[in-house]
C-alpha cells in the first residue's frame, strides 16, 4: 500500500513525501533519496520493492523547494531541467527535507535506515556523517553512485555505511571511490566491472546493469536486514 503525504521541514518548508508501506507489520524504515529526477515512477518502484521486503518507506519530495510534484523521465529536455535544479540543491536544506522524512520513519518504532541513489546517494552518506545535526541518527546507510563523495570523504559517518559503484562510472573519478576507502576502511565499498552510472535504473536502457543491480540490491536488503530489522 503506497500513498503521498504532506511533511513540514525544519525551517517550515511544506514537502510532499511518497510513503510505501509492507503489507504486515514493518521489521524497519526506510528514508529513500532521490535521484535528481524527482519522485518519478522509477523511484517510487525501488520504494515499493523495499516495501515488499518488509520496509516502511518514506521518499521526500526534495525538489519541491524549486517545483512542485515534479517527475522527471531520463532525456530531453527533462534531463536538460533535472541538471538546472540539480545545481539549485544545497546539502544544508536537503538534509532538513529529509529529517522530516525521518521523523515519519520514527513513527514506526524501530530500526531506520537511509538508502538513496545518485545525489541520494551523496546525501546519503551526508546523513550519516552529518546526521546528529539534524536530530537523525540511523542504523545505518546505503548510497549508490554518489557524486561528489569524494569531497566529504574525510567526515566521520556515525554509523555502518554501504557503497555501490559502476567501474566505468563517468561521473565519478575512481580516486574519489579510493578517498572514502582510504578514509574509512570500515566502510562496505563495493565496485561493479562493466557498468557505469546509474546501473540500477530498470527503465533506462542506456544504463541498467541487471547483475549489477541485482547483486547490489541483494547487498543492500541484507545490510538493511542487519542492521535494521
Amino acid at each position: 500500500m503506497s500513498d503521498w503525504i504532506k511533511l513540514k521541514a525544519q525551517d517550515g518548508h511544506e514537502l510532499s513525501a511518497y510513503v510505501a508501506r509492507p503489507a504486515g507489520e514493518a521489521i524497519g524504515a526506510l528514508v529513500l533519496v532521490q535521484e535528481i529526477y524527482g519522485i518519478n515512477a522509477h523511484v517510487r518502484s525501488v520504494a515499493d520493492g523495499y516495501a515488499k521486503d518488509g520496509f516502511l518507506v518514506v521518499a521526500p519530495a526534495i525538489f519541491d523547494r524549486f517545483e512542485r510534484d515534479l517527475q522527471l523521465t531520463y532525456g530531453g529536455e527533462d534531463q536538460k531541467k533535472a541538471f538546472e535544479l540539480y545545481g539549485q540543491l544545497k546539502p544544508e536544506t536537503t538534509l532538513m527535507d529529509v529529517a522530516a522524512a525521518y521523523e515519519v520513519a520514527k513513527k514506526g518504532g524501530k530500526g531506520i535506515g537511509v538508502i538513496g541513489y545518485c545525489y541520494g546517494g551523496l546525501t546519503s552518506w551526508l546523513v550519516a556523517t552529518r546526521g546528529e545535526n539534524y536530530k537523525m541518527q540511523p542504523s545505518c546507510c546505503v548510497g549508490y553512485y554518489a557524486g561528489g563523495i569524494g569531497s566529504v570523504a574525510k567526515e566521520e559517518p556515525s554509523c555502518p555505511v554501504m557503497l555501490h559503484f559502476g567501474a566505468q562510472d563517468d561521473h565519478i573519478g575512481k580516486d574519489q571511490i579510493e578517498a572514502v576507502r582510504a578514509a574509512h576502511p570500515e566502510v562496505e565499498i563495493f565496485v561493479y566491472e562493466g557498468t557505469g552510472h546509474a546501473f540500477n535504473r530498470d527503465v533506462d536502457p542506456g544504463h541498467y546493469n541487471a547483475a549489477a543491480a541485482k547483486l547490489a540490491r541483494e547487498r543492500s536488503l541484507a545490510f538493511l536486514k542487519t542492521h535494521i530489522a
